[in-house]
């Protein structure tokens, strides 16, 4: 799979799963309402989808998909939450990338 294609769809996969995630916490801890839940469980249905489409074995994917969850949430926080991200954020963020790459994108024999 072809690296930018992968990116691309672990970084979807991310922002489903903090959607399936977020509108529950805006339900639970705002006081919004309960028909978050509805999306939220959708949102969650896709993010379990959009990690069967990796063509490596589901463990794999699942360890570099962290790599890149990490970046996406950091920057969720950042336009969302409205909370910038510091220094040791972005140096943990290069830090989760390189994992990622190397996880996913490292010659196998």
């Amino acid at each position: 799979m072809p690296i930018l294609k992968t990116v691309v769809l672990f970084v979807a996969t991310a922002l489903a799963e903090i959607i399936g995630c977020y509108l529950p916490y805006l339900w639970l801890r705002q006081g919004r309402s309960a028909w978050l839940l509805i999306p939220a469980a959708v949102a969650l249905a896709a993010f379990a989808w959009l990690l069967t489409l990796h063509p490596t074995a589901a463990g794999r994917v699942y360890a570099a998909y962290g790599g890149v969850y990490i970046p996406v949430a950091l920057a969720w926080l950042w336009l969302i939450d409205d909370v910038k991200p510091q220094a040791a954020d972005l140096g943990g963020v290069a830090l989760c990338l390189l994992g990622m790459a190397v996880i996913m994108f490292a010659p196998r024999g």
